[in-house]
């Protein structure tokens, strides 16, 4: 006879949905055990071994997802930009409201005379309202600072939140965002600075997981993006980009030829793109926020990436020009609702195939033995209630790395 097994804490009462592999693979009548923050079992509760538990906790019904993972958010920013969004619906023009100092240099403006203290409570405030959906791992860029100062203090402020709030933050550099005003316009001497002594710096400070770029024509070009990506490369870091998201450059293949944890937006992405990112290995981030706020038409190629068998995550993208968005949940109907995927497909979106996106995928995004424990209880029927609900918020219990997190809002 087999020894019993100790454990910190057992999770029971509940449909265990685990989201292995992408699909639902529910348990019913489930048990999960944790031991030091980590998943130790997962299975029937009458086919489970001898275990004792220091703390037996049982739901009344319901499901236990994954804690969702929100893999592409600008959280960081200074300033508001609500003037302009009502300005849109009146019939002025981006280019206009641009000239007239508005778009994403007013964000700039904003975020650079905001101090460290300022950026960390607004960026907290938004935060919450993810967290209080079941988030329990965000990823957030910088890209509002546009120099080496102010891109420092933004992955700093993103480092503190990782440290002040309860949810595992991945930073990424996000410098080549948009050209700083003072280059006037000269996008090569701007892409030498981040190369040359802004990512050498982030990678010294550890202040980044990963690099992040736009490759667009209102932005950068493949040929400055693959300097930057080359330059991360050689210093350890991942990269990601924000690709085809206006027009098709082919800014995903690129990607994927450096093996990118992900290509995001991806509205004008080809089927040569979706091929190049299956055999990359790089995911593909939906944001049906921004395709939403900017009533775009162009729709990404999801049935390009189910035939060649790319990952398909989805995200907030949480910014305050071009989605507005604090709910992941309202992102994932969207997904369904606009994009065409199934509850089956958001909901992977927003847990192991978000974790690929961030390159987590062994740890997290799944009910698994030997990863960590961030679920959520929800008292629903099934899955696809968790996207089909519009407005509100849905009560949910969340247990991070082991232990019940409190409310956030």
């Amino acid at each position: 006879m087999s020894s019993p097994v100790s454990c910190d804490s057992l999770w029971s009462g509940a449909t265990f949905v685990t989201m292995r592999e992408g699909q639902y693979h529910a348990v019913e009548n489930g048990a999960l055990a944790v031991q030091q923050g980590k998943i130790i079992w997962l299975g029937p509760k009458d086919a489970m071994p001898d275990i004792i538990a220091a703390e037996h906790h049982h739901f009344d019904g319901g499901i236990v997802m994954p804690g969702f993972i929100d893999c592409h958010t600008h959280l960081v920013f200074g300033g508001d930009r609500s003037a302009e969004f009502e300005k849109r619906l009146n019939g002025i023009s981006y280019a206009q409201i641009a000239a007239q100092g508005g778009g994403i240099i007013s964000t700039v403006r904003a975020t650079r005379e905001a101090g460290e203290d300022e950026l960390l409570a607004g960026a907290s405030a938004r935060l919450k309202h993810l967290l209080a959906e079941g988030v329990t791992t965000v990823e957030i860029k910088s890209g509002y600072g546009l120099d080496i100062d102010n891109e420092i203090k933004m992955l700093r402020v993103i480092r503190r939140l990782g440290e002040r709030e309860p949810v595992e933050v991945y930073a990424t550099c996000l410098a080549a965002h948009a050209i700083p005003p003072e280059f006037n316009g000269d996008g090569d001497a701007w892409i030498d600075v981040v190369c040359e002594q802004l990512l050498p710096r982030v990678a010294q400070e550890q202040l980044a997981d990963a690099v992040d770029a736009f490759c667009e024509h209102l932005a950068f070009s493949p040929r400055q993006i693959d300097k930057v990506f080359t330059a991360a490369r050689d210093l350890g870091l991942p990269v990601k980009l924000h690709a085809e998201q206006l027009s098709a450059l082919a800014g995903s293949s690129l990607a994927a030829g450096f093996n990118a944890l992900s290509a995001d937006h991806l509205e004008y992405a080809t089927d040569e793109d979706a091929r190049a990112m299956a055999a990359g290995n790089t995911a593909a981030v939906l944001l049906p926020g921004a395709f939403y706020l900017l009533r775009e038409t162009q729709r990404p190629p999801v049935a390009a990436f189910r035939r060649y068998g790319v990952p398909m995550a989805v995200a907030s993208d949480a910014n305050p020009g071009t989605s507005p968005a604090l709910s992941l949940r309202l992102m994932l109907n969207m997904a369904c609702t606009l994009f065409g995927l199934t509850p089956e497909e958001a909901l992977a979106g927003a847990t192991i195939h978000a974790a690929r996106a961030l390159g987590i995928q062994a740890s997290h995004g799944s009910l698994e033995p030997g990863k960590i424990a961030n679920f959520v209880h929800w008292p629903v029927a099934r899955p696809a209630e968790l996207v089909y609900w519009l407005g509100g918020q849905l009560p949910c219990t969340v247990i991070y790395q082991g232990v019940k997190r409190e409310s956030s809002l």
